[in-house]
């Protein structure tokens, strides 16, 4: 998340002071992802130490007001041109701990996974919820239509990724299902034919007998498709709606 970039927008519409930039990011944003003052002015400080944003005086209040520049604009624009790089994800709790797991000795994956969905599922109920309270809001009108609208679509993203992680898991315990049951079939051949072999007698039975007692490596679960969106910590706390 580019919270230099989120301010920059914000000083787009005019001069604003630090809480007052944290109180409309949250806003905008629904506090999907909260942000506190010591955040916000030390972004601002970078921002000015580069030249994108330059302190514009006081309000009536005796709040220092932050301006953005014609570098600070320039900045803007090109944010809002150039895709999200996709090249290097980051890193995702769940797809790393679905990983570690494959193996790990005392560990149910399966039960993991059945854990991890209840959380997943919850949640997006919770987002929809919310997002049926941002609509309302909306066909109300109002002062914050704006804000509302820009939280909607937070909103969405949400209930989109975790509709995602909820397939991805479904996915993930097929896949494990398929390999233990491909590995106990396997495993079945392996023993038909030693015993067969054995019966007769054959030089096969004796090098599949001896092969038989070093243990065999199980096979391990590998990832397929991409990782889904890190799982929400939390609910997203709801704003009140504005007035009509």
């Amino acid at each position: 998340m580019s919270i230099r970039h989120g301010l920059l927008a914000l000083l787009e519409h005019g001069p604003r002071y630090g809480s007052q930039l944290r109180t409309e990011f949250e806003s905008r944003t629904g506090a999907t992802w909260p942000l506190n003052v010591g955040q916000v002015y030390t972004t601002l400080n970078r921002l000015e130490r580069d030249g994108m944003v330059a302190q514009g005086g006081e309000d009536d209040a005796g709040h220092a007001l932050y301006v953005i520049t014609d570098a600070g604009r320039t900045e803007l624009k090109s944010w809002f041109a150039t895709p999200v790089d996709r090249s290097s994800p980051p890193r995702d709790e769940l797809a790393i701990k679905l990983a570690m797991a494959v193996g790990a000795p005392g560990v149910d994956i399966r039960a993991v996974i059945q854990s991890q969905r209840h959380h997943t599922v919850k949640a997006m109920q919770d987002y929809t919820r919310l997002k049926a309270q941002a609509l309302a809001a909306i066909e109300g009108g109002g002062s914050r239509e704006r804000d509302d609208v820009a939280w909607l679509l937070v909103l969405e993203q949400l209930i989109f990724q975790t509709e995602a992680e909820a397939r991805w898991l479904d996915h993930c315990e097929v896949r494990l299902i398929r390999i233990s049951a491909a590995a106990g079939r396997g495993a079945d051949r392996e023993a038909e034919h030693t015993t067969a072999a054995s019966l007769l007698g054959t030089p096969a039975g004796r090098a599949s007998s001896a092969s038989s007692a070093s243990p065999t490596e199980p096979p391990s679960a590998g990832s397929e498709g991409p990782a889904s969106p890190a799982a929400p910590s939390g609910s997203a706390r709801a704003r009140p709606a504005p007035p009509a």
